[in-house]
Parts: structure tokens; C-alpha cells; sequence
């Protein structure tokens, strides 16, 4: 277990790179707290994301996203899995690199459209050029991370493991 890092560490990336199931992993490898951003905005919202897209539109949601990221200013050594979209506003990115350490969780284009199927939870899927798009367009963002983690191929476990190593 790393014990030198203390901080709060804010997974960022594109839908289906693993920032939920690496955060969780990460949060117990570090015996840190785990925040899921779009979970605590379905939570206080009472609907799920897909369903606040359909109801409120996306600037309603990504104001929620904003508050939601905001309220992790209190806490301490915590994990914080951001939504793929997070970072399209430039303020979130700013309060991330201000509040912790952003690290980016990156796969292939076809990895994350692989591992998005089912598209329950992910209103913005759509056809794989789509996606690409809308990838190069969020790509910006990601890039401000201190480090840049690949996914594919991976368990969480391992790239949980990774990022520790590197936070230590």
C-alpha cells in the first residue's frame, strides 16, 4: 500500500477506458474513498444519466456534474472517477488540476466502443464516427492529466497497481 501520496486523485477519459472500475480498485489499493461522479449525480437527482439527458437536457446535466465536482473540495484522499465528458468545461479542469492529481485512462477507439455496448448508462453513444469525434474533440482535456495510463488489456487491479507505483 502506497502511504507517502496523500491528495485527492481524479480519473479522467473517455467512456469505457475503466475510470469506475480502476477508481474502485485504486480507492482500495490506497485505502482511500471512492467517488463515482455520475453516481453521485443520479443519486442527488434521482434519476440516472441517461435519463437527466433525455429530461434536462445536457447543460442541466453538466451543471449538476460541475456542483457535484465541486463538493469534492472538502474531502481529503479521496478517488474520484470523473464522467468522460467532465472535462469539456474548462472551469472542472481547472478545479481538478487545483484540488489533486488528474490521471487519464486512455484505449483504443475500438476498445471503448467495445466495452460501451450495452450503452445503458452513456446517452452520447452513438455510431463509431460519432465517437471519434466526439473523442478528438474531448482529447484536449485529457491531455492536461499528469499522466496518461493505457487501459486495454488490463484488469483494474494491475492499473491500479500502475498508477499507486507512480503516486509514490
Amino acid at each position: 500500500m502506497n502511504t507517502r501520496f496523500h491528495g485527492n486523485i481524479f480519473l479522467v477519459g473517455f467512456m469505457g477506458c475503466g475510470k469506475s472500475s480502476v477508481g474502485q480498485a485504486l480507492a482500495r489499493e490506497l485505502a482511500y474513498q471512492f467517488v463515482d461522479l455520475d453516481g453521485e449525480i443520479e443519486r442527488r437527482r434521482g434519476l440516472t444519466v441517461a435519463e437527466i439527458f433525455e429530461t434536462d437536457g445536457e447543460p442541466a446535466f453538466r451543471r449538476l456534474e460541475a456542483s457535484a465536482l465541486r463538493d469534492t473540495a472538502d474531502m481529503r484522499d479521496v478517488v474520484v472517477a470523473t464522467g468522460g465528458g467532465t472535462l469539456t468545461r474548462w472551469e472542472n479542469r481547472d478545479f481538478i488540476q487545483r484540488h489533486g492529481v488528474m490521471v487519464w485512462l486512455d484505449a483504443p477507439l475500438d476498445v471503448l466502443l467495445e466495452r460501451c455496448r450495452s450503452g445503458a448508462r452513456r446517452p452520447l453513444l452513438g455510431s463509431p464516427d460519432r465517437m471519434a469525434g466526439l473523442l478528438e474533440e474531448r482529447l484536449p482535456g485529457y491531455r492536461a492529466a499528469r499522466w496518461r495510463v493505457e487501459t486495454a488489456g488490463r484488469t483494474p487491479d494491475a492499473i491500479a497497481r500502475e498508477i499507486a507505483g507512480r503516486l509514490g
